[in-house]
């Protein structure tokens, strides 16, 4: 739940228009996660790659991510099972195709509270304030693109999710990966990136796909 609701959050900064030329100077994590910021509502497709070490294949989801504002947010799931996350100011809905609603409330959940919290710095392009939560490293690559390292400072969120990557090119994010106990991981690529993605992905070519520069 915690991953689930954290790429619902992370996903909202993707909902602006690329970048339309090459950065002109050295990027750094101040300058990146200040181009960050969002306004709100918008919309944008996502697929997303999971990689268990119980499964013997990756796992393949497709959907949409919604910024309505005021605090309100959501990630909706069309295939292959359909579902719902939504996030209203501290309250929580989980939708699943035949199942009841869940609802609970973020101060029942400090630790995705304190990451939702964390990631709204991003979305308001707060750099200072998301390096309280997460020591933030960038590396810069060719034609403007960069990868943006997040390590959680919380010991217990670390142990849940120790490293988040972000793959971008100038104010636009173009993928996310988190890793996860056991080996566990997740990809996530959004916009036409999503479209990208074939029915057997393959870990080696979506990290190529996410930091090429097409």
């Amino acid at each position: 739940m915690i991953s689930g609701t954290l790429r619902a959050c992370l996903g909202l900064l993707l909902l602006s228009p690329a970048w339309l030329s090459a950065a002109t100077t050295e990027p750094t994590v101040a300058s990146v996660v200040a181009g960050l910021a969002r306004p709100a509502p918008a919309h944008v497709p996502f697929a997303e790659i999971r990689i268990l070490h119980v499964m013997d294949r990756p796992l393949l989801s497709r959907g949409e991510l919604a910024w309505l504002g005021q605090g309100h947010l959501q990630r909706k799931v069309l295939q292959p099972q359909p579902g719902l996350v939504d996030i209203a100011g501290d309250q929580v809905t989980l939708l699943r195709q035949g199942r009841d609603p869940r609802h609970f409330s973020l101060h029942r959940a400090p630790e995705l509270q304190l990451m939702l919290q964390s990631f709204s710095a991003l979305l308001e392009g707060d750099a200072e304030r998301l390096q309280q939560s997460f020591q933030a490293t960038l590396q810069s690559r060719s034609q403007g693109g960069w990868t943006l390292d997040l390590v959680p400072r919380d010991e217990n969120l670390r142990r849940r999710m120790p490293h988040i990557a972000m793959d971008g090119a100038g104010r636009q994010i173009r993928c996310m990966r988190i890793e996860q106990p056991h080996g566990d991981r997740s990809i996530e690529l959004f916009g036409t990136l999503a479209d990208k993605v074939d029915a057997s992905p393959q870990p080696d070519a979506l990290l190529r796909l996410c930091q090429s520069a097409d």
